[in-house]
């Protein structure tokens, strides 16, 4: 056929253990309707017997020959080095999985104890601002934050012809952050599988000593600190879910200890932890649960394959009011904001739905309609061929340099400023209140975020001690609530009694999650009092 679409796919392929293998597999035999397509096989990686007799998967060596146009599967993990080194070399239409590679990059090179490499494609793609925090994560844990808020795929993107995303958050975000960019949403392709058994569902509660009536609670796929399963944990304990139980379907990060957590809040017999599942175990294990949970903070601006697995089986889900998740419909899940009383309200509305069986039943029933009209197998594949049809006429906009703004306290290991307090001078005697003006002056370089931003946002602590060593007494927190670059100042005006016994009155601002101002070497104020 005359100008047929030439397509090389690229990604992991099944038994690699990533939901992008498991994506492919799902799309590639709706996309050999559309194209002419050749599957291409990752260097070192295994591929199964199945899709070796389907696709006869090509060598590497291949890709991109004769015009044809590659088309990668890009996610954030070591399996996709091979990739992500093609990518670079043979530039086509990239699918974004993760909109943050950071953590990839540090796999390729810090993991295998390689720093320069890893300034340099930080340098890269942030300049001057990446190359810096690349230095400090050899020393510092605020780097931590960095892995989130520096992206690093920039040099990656902007040689492609195009970039494909599964939500509108993301088309948003990568083209803020990149206007030159070409990206086009595509849905994600999720078949919708018949009703789950409920004897299969029935048979996983017996194997975990659950009978029929039990509530039960589930969290799939690979689990990590951003999926926030220890603030389920902690919900356990509250008298909303005195009697609900949960499962853990998937392999544990080694950075998490969620069977400590549960012993040492009292709730390690209702926490159940399988490790990872075949494919008929895991829809077992969704069809034994009567409410599922996928929360996650920070986002790497992935669309969770597994949430959408969990939607098309029929189970409502519940997760955070946050990114790409607060597009999903409010009939097949609930929302729950991030903050202080996240737990609290995680808590409270999964022991409301729970005992609405009514209304489970009617989220079940839109979850599958959901998946049904928005996630169609058949759909979703001739969306990707028709955006590759497009981006594989257009130029990459090339390297380029990039456009530095100011680091930001999520991020940053320096912070430095001026702090002034009016309103606290001698006499004070105790018992007496006071309001005292504190006036904070920003000198530095990173800008201090809000305290709506969570992670690196600005709160100020006032408090009192008896002497240096004694604990707080009275501490009073405050938010602030715009951003404070180079040369701002914010002013906090508040109400203090001194109490009795009170000597030392201690002003201190800190980031959220990260540390305060005086341990990152930033300005801090106290007075000793007669």
């Amino acid at each position: 056929m005359a100008n047929q679409l030439a397509i090389d796919f690229v990604s992991p392929l099944p038994p690699v253990r990533t939901g992008i293998a498991d994506y492919s597999l799902d799309l590639l035999p709706n996309l050999e309707k559309l194209c002419d397509l050749r599957v291409i096989r990752l260097p070192g990686q295994p591929v199964d017997a199945a899709v070796i007799e389907r696709w006869s998967p090509q060598p590497a060596e291949v890709t991109g020959e004769g015009g044809r146009l590659p088309l990668y599967q890009m996610g954030n993990n070591r399996y996709h080095e091979g990739v992500d080194a093609l990518a670079l070399e043979r530039p086509g239409v990239l699918t974004l999985h993760d909109l943050v590679l950071h953590h990839l990059a540090v796999e390729l090179t810090l993991a295998d104890g390689e720093l320069e490499p890893y300034l340099e494609r930080l340098e890269a793609d942030h300049g001057w601002v990446g190359e810096a925090v690349g230095q400090a994560r050899k020393w510092w844990e605020i780097g931590q934050a960095a892995l989130f808020t520096l992206h690093a795929h920039r040099t990656l993107l902007r040689l492609q012809r195009g970039v494909l995303v599964h939500s509108d958050w993301a088309v948003e975000t990568l083209s803020e952050s990149d206007p030159e960019l070409q990206v086009r949403r595509v849905p994600m392709g999720v078949p919708l599988p018949e009703r789950p058994d409920p004897q299969a569902g029935l048979e996983f509660r017996r194997r975990l000593g659950l009978d029929e009536g039990t509530a039960l609670l589930g969290s799939f796929g690979f689990q990590t600190p951003i999926k926030r399963t220890d603030r389920v944990i902690a919900a356990l304990a509250s008298e909303d879910l005195v009697e609900t139980h949960l499962v853990i379907a998937g392999e544990v990060s080694p950075a998490l200890a969620l069977e400590k957590e549960a012993r040492e809040l009292g709730v390690a017999d209702r926490v159940h932890i399988t490790g990872f599942l075949d494919y008929a175990e895991f829809e077992a294990a969704i069809s034994a649960c009567d409410l599922c949970v996928n929360l996650r903070y920070p986002t790497a601006g992935e669309t969770s394959a597994s949430l959408l697995r969990v939607l098309a089986v029929g189970r409502p889900v519940v997760v955070s009011d946050y990114a790409q998740s607060a597009e999903l419909p409010e009939e097949v899940v609930v929302k729950v904001p991030l903050g202080e009383a996240e737990v609290e309200t995680l808590s409270s509305r999964l022991g409301s739905l729970l005992r609405n069986r009514l209304r489970l039943q009617g989220m079940a029933d839109a979850a599958r309609e959901y998946i049904r009209s928005h996630h169609d197998p058949t759909k979703a594949a001739a969306a990707v061929a028709d955006a590759c049809r497009e981006l594989g006429e257009l130029p990459p906009p090339g390297p380029g340099r990039p456009d530095l703004e100011p680091p930001t306290t999520r991020f940053w290991y320096r912070v430095e400023g001026e702090i002034r307090v009016a309103g606290a001078e001698e006499p004070w005697p105790e018992g007496e209140r006071r309001r005292l003006r504190v006036e904070l002056r920003n000198t530095g370089l990173a800008r201090w975020l809000p305290s709506r931003e969570d992670t690196g946002g600005l709160v100020l602590q006032i408090h009192w001690r008896r002497g240096a060593a004694q604990e707080p007494m009275d501490p009073r927190w405050f938010r602030s609530s715009r951003p404070v670059g180079h040369g701002e100042s914010m002013i906090v005006e508040a109400e203090v009694r001194r109490p009795l016994g009170g000597r030392l009155l201690i002003v201190e601002p800190h980031l959220a999650e990260i540390a305060g101002f005086r341990s990152l070497g930033g300005p801090w104020w106290y007075r000793i009092l007669k």
